[in-house]
């Protein structure tokens, strides 16, 4: 073996923990930088810096419609049912005699003479 090949060969067990650091560093540094971006809202870029969109068609922007339509409707439903739940707290907990009051004047107001 020649003693210039050893030379060599040492040098490179030598500099191998560097190279395998720099790569684990950069790895690394990629992968928090992508889930930074995601966490904050940002868009994924392409490997030539342009953003990367998912891909919209007809179907996905029907559903999206469909699903914005439903959430409409249910936070309708879900206001009707705080308003309903509040009504049933304020009975729940108010005193039994204004309870009662409130019921007399509430059929008196509608049937007239009770």
């Amino acid at each position: 073996m020649d003693p210039q090949v050893g030379q060599v060969f040492d040098f490179l067990l030598r500099l191998f923990p560097f190279i395998a650091i720099i790569v684990v560093v950069s790895v690394g540094g990629s992968l928090l930088n992508n889930w930074l971006k995601i966490k904050n809202g940002y868009p994924l870029s392409n490997s030539w810096g342009m953003p990367i969109h998912p891909k919209s068609d007809r179907e996905t922007l029907e559903r999206v419609r469909l699903l914005t339509t439903e959430n409409a409707q249910l936070r309708a439903e879900v206001g009707s049912m705080k308003d309903r739940l509040e009504t049933l707290e304020r009975i729940a907990t108010d005193q039994p005699s204004k309870l009662a009051r409130d019921i007399d004047a509430l059929t008196i107001d509608k049937g007239g003479n009770a």
